[in-house]
């Protein structure tokens, strides 16, 4: 008899999950449209501004003639070449601005003593933006790649520096007296306490970062360089080339975003057992 009643209630069952997985793509559409929303209006005002003569197409291409300007640049093969370039030098200064400022942070962050005295030193440092040094790191190193990642390893060096300084100090003293009253020795209390303690601070730095590496690539490519996506968007502005212009700007954000999202989900698998703590509180 059981089982009779178990064989008339499958059809249910898979009636149910039909429906469920019908209401989960109809969310996931839903959601992915709403989020589509300003994209779609932003590119159709871009559009009609120039195509009803609101704004001379001589400063604003449309959406469509930039387009075709991409279009032609992966045809002819030099969209890789520009981007290439540009993503060595992105790639490279973010790495040494990585490293750098999770090593400094840590330092500074840890012996309180060591931070008293070089506080203000890099407060006073901080300030000094990467665009108004170039030309020291020019004198110093030349106009090759040596002072284009130079400007960018300054710019992302910062907010690294200082959320680990942050995420260091934020860390729980009670978790650190726990594990020293259990015999954990400093290298242990740094690797296991609290370095996943301050993780989520460093990240979101590094993410700061990568934003700023991108705003410096653009600088550092207008000077003295013969490629990257910086340099072809000058150089078609200089030959008013506008679609080609907007070509590269188009690229530099999308190159950005990628950057951006390359990031988010290494912070998502980092930090996998803080989402769990989340979905569990």
């Amino acid at each position: 008899m059981a089982e009779q009643e178990s064989i008339r209630s499958l059809p249910m069952f898979a009636a149910a999950a039909k429906r469920d997985d019908a209401l989960r793509r109809r969310l996931r559409w839903s959601i992915a449209f709403e989020r589509s929303i300003a994209l779609i209006a932003f590119a159709a005002l871009w559009e009609l501004l120039p195509r009803l003569g609101i704004v001379s197409t001589a400063y604003l291409s449309p959406p469509s003639q930039v387009a075709l300007a991409i279009a032609r640049l992966v045809d002819g093969g030099d969209v890789w070449k520009h981007l290439g370039a540009s993503a060595l030098r992105s790639i490279s200064g973010l790495l040494l601005a990585v490293a750098g400022g999770v090593v400094c942070g840590f330092a500074l962050g840890w012996f309180r003593r060591a931070e008293r005295i070089v506080d203000p030193l890099y407060q006073l440092l901080r300030q000094v933006s990467a665009f108004a040094l170039f030309p020291v790191f020019m004198l110093f190193l030349g106009i090759g790649e040596s002072s284009k990642i130079a400007i960018i390893v300054w710019a992302a060096f910062w907010p690294v520096l200082l959320n680990t300084i942050s995420g260091v100090k934020q860390v729980e003293r009670v978790f650190i007296d726990c594990a020293r009253s259990m015999g954990a020795s400093q290298g242990f209390i740094f690797a296991k306490v609290v370095l996943p303690a301050a993780l989520p601070e460093i990240l979101t730095g590094i993410r700061l970062a990568g934003a700023y590496s991108i705003t410096a690539l653009v600088a550092a490519e207008m000077i003295g360089a013969r490629s990257g996506l910086g340099f072809y968007t000058l150089n078609s502005q200089e030959t008013f080339q506008i679609p080609d212009m907007y070509a590269g700007i188009v690229l530099l954000a999308l190159f950005g975003l990628l950057i951006n999202k390359s990031l988010s989900l290494l912070e998502r698998r980092l930090l996998r057992w803080r989402v769990g703590l989340a979905q569990n509180g």
